[in-house]
């Protein structure tokens, strides 16, 4: 059955599938795992098709503000496990500074949030059998720092994770407009917030470059933040494997 990467969900704009990127060891599986953006506009017909497409597990990666203005349908859903991972606690990045805003907030992720970084990636090994679903607000940066980790683990060419990335800016423009007039109407300058709501492919390739320098690879990285060698195998087999 052909698969499709972008599933047209009714109430989201950016749920798409990590499957069928080449690796050297075949290409990612379909119906494994999902990223996302944020899943408070589902109705009950958008909530049962991604249940109708096997996601048995959710992985909310925003904050606490931003769960209890807009909460998830799948906190309290009877068959699909919740867990909620705040990525970016504590992170704010100068709107004012030079320079590529959101590498600087990509890199000092990697560095001062590892202990969400591994929680969030043990959860997707250690989830039951099923699709996994990751996401955020727009499914752009939180969703797109972790999507990288594991397609890079798994060997996916560079240029394939950053096409992966970079695809968001073609599916979020409604989620963009409704976040920039959310955040002007709390005095922000609109120039300097749309900086925030890029999703450059130059972004990404930067990302995966400073992996690979400080770290080595994405698999030491991970190593690095404390992830056993059984859970790096079990990511591997999710995206790889005949799970």
């Amino acid at each position: 059955m052909h698969q499709t990467r972008h599933l047209p969900i009714p109430g989201t704009h950016n749920v798409r599938d990590l499957g069928g990127y080449a690796t050297a060891h075949g290409s990612t599986r379909f119906r494994r795992i999902l990223r996302a953006d944020a899943l408070h506009k589902l109705d009950e017909t958008g909530i049962g098709n991604l249940v109708d497409t096997g996601v048995k597990t959710v992985i909310d990666l925003r904050h606490t503000d931003e769960l209890a203005h807009r909460p998830n349908p799948f906190a309290t859903h009877d068959t699909v496990a919740y867990h909620n991972v705040s990525l970016l606690d504590g992170l704010a990045p100068d709107l004012m500074s030079e320079g590529d805003l959101l590498l600087e907030l990509y890199r000092l992720t990697l560095q001062s949030r590892q202990a969400p970084i591994a929680e969030v990636l043990t959860l997707v090994a250690e989830a039951p059998e099923g699709v996994v679903l990751f996401h955020c607000t727009a499914g752009k940066d939180r969703t797109g720092i972790i999507a990288a980790l594991l397609l890079g683990l798994v060997g996916v060419e560079p240029d394939d994770i950053v096409a992966d990335y970079a695809q968001t800016a073609s599916l979020i423009a409604p989620i963009i407009a409704e976040i920039t007039a959310g955040a002007v109407a709390r005095g922000a300058d609109p120039d300097s917030f749309k900086r925030l709501l890029a999703s450059e492919p130059e972004t990404m390739a930067a990302t995966l470059a400073f992996i690979d320098a400080e770290y080595g690879s994405v698999e030491r990285y991970l190593e690095l933040i404390g992830l056993e060698a059984t859970t790096i195998e079990r990511l591997r087999q999710r995206l790889l494997g005949d799970f």
